[in-house]
């Protein structure tokens, strides 16, 4: 529908491991892992080029990457300097835009659809954009340029790294059709095994979908599915995303089976983000408790108030009903993490003013 759109995405090339590259001249064109200390717990954040080549990813733990390569470089996350560099980027897309919309420290979406510059060529705009990020901070970026940001973000991650590719509307649709469905954005590894288990193995299998077997299946995303397997995704690009929820975790340097010791650190966690949600003058309605288990199942329990919002002195009774709603303390768990959302500010009386969203996570399995 909105096909005269021109929507680009720049997402950077292995971007922490890359500016781990760029400060030390040393681990440049080496296997560069940035992440935990492969000899205790920890997950890969992300690494170089060189590093992938033995099939090593994100998400990946520490320690399975070392077996992969044994010589590879592992250096732990410097974030200053990773938002130091997001800074400078984002600085350059406001430069060819006002419609920038981030989203993580290394990728957003650019609506340039008004624009001037270049003639008004959405590819020529791009090239500019990673040419001017080259200039201010030595890293190199890959742009999907499209009509919509389903399809620009396929586009970039074709000739990466420091790649450039445009779908355009006439080719969108065929482009689509031809996609496995594990690289549609927004079909995550069970959703995918469960539109296999559909016998939906490409793009094409899904656009033979009505969109009630679709919206049966998978509930609100069917429609998503649905159009996008058309080629077709409405959605703005948006310039100011605000927060969804305020939430941290901690990794143990060995597995836990004490329930007691995993309910203290779950308070201490609850306290921490409690804090935050104040220093932000926000309250939250739903409660939210990650467990991670030592086989690395990971499951999540929360609670949402229908009404009123969460109160710090009510903080360790959720927390530990919620914890008893999982195997915790009958099975070992390696990561705890608590998540407050439902956010809503406060008024200059301290009174809530407005929902700003609710938690965007996936249901609980």
């Amino acid at each position: 529908m909105e096909n005269n759109r021109k929507i680009i995405h720049i997402d950077m090339d292995a971007f922490f491991a890359a500016v781990e590259q760029r400060d030390t001249p040393k681990y440049r064109n080496q296997p560069i892992v940035v992440g935990g200390d492969p000899n205790a717990r920890g997950v890969v954040s992300t690494c170089s080029y060189e590093a992938r080549e033995y099939g090593i990813h994100s998400a990946m733990p520490a320690s399975q990457a070392y077996r992969r390569c044994p010589h590879a470089i592992f250096v732990r996350p410097r974030f200053e300097a990773y938002r130091e560099a997001s800074k400078q980027i984002r600085d350059v897309f406001h430069q060819f835009s006002d419609k920038v919309e981030p989203l993580s420290l290394d990728e957003a979406y650019l609506d340039v659809t008004g624009s001037s510059d270049y003639q008004g060529s959405a590819t020529r705009i791009a090239q500019a954009i990673k040419r001017r990020i080259f200039e201010k901070t030595e890293l190199t970026a890959s742009a999907g340029v499209s009509y919509n940001k389903f399809l620009a973000k396929l586009a970039s991650d074709v000739n990466k790294p420091d790649g450039l590719f445009l779908i355009t509307p006439d080719q969108g649709p065929a482009y689509v059709e031809q996609l496995p469905i594990g690289r549609f954005h927004g079909i995550g590894n069970a959703t995918e095994r469960k539109m296999r288990n559909l016998g939906i193995e490409t793009g094409k299998d899904l656009k033979n979908c009505s969109i009630q077997m679709l919206q049966e299946n998978f509930s609100k995303s069917g429609e998503y599915y649905y159009y996008v397997a058309r080629g077709i995704d409405d959605r703005p690009v948006v310039g100011q995303r605000q927060r969804k929820s305020l939430g941290t975790e901690t990794t143990f340097q060995k597995d836990i089976g004490d329930f007691d010791a995993m309910i203290d650190t779950l308070n201490q966690l609850a306290q921490t983000v409690w804090r935050k949600l104040n220093q932000n003058r926000l309250t939250a309605r739903t409660l939210t408790v990650k467990v991670k288990f030592d086989d690395f199942e990971q499951i999540t329990r929360r609670k949402t108030l229908d009404h009123s919002t969460i109160q710090r002195e009510h903080l360790s009774i959720m927390v530990k009903d919620l914890l008893l709603k999982s195997d915790a303390g009958k099975r070992k768990v390696r990561l705890l993490g608590v998540c407050l959302s439902g956010l809503s500010v406060f008024d200059s009386n301290g009174e809530r003013q407005m929902d700003l969203f609710e938690c965007d996570e996936g249901p609980e399995p």
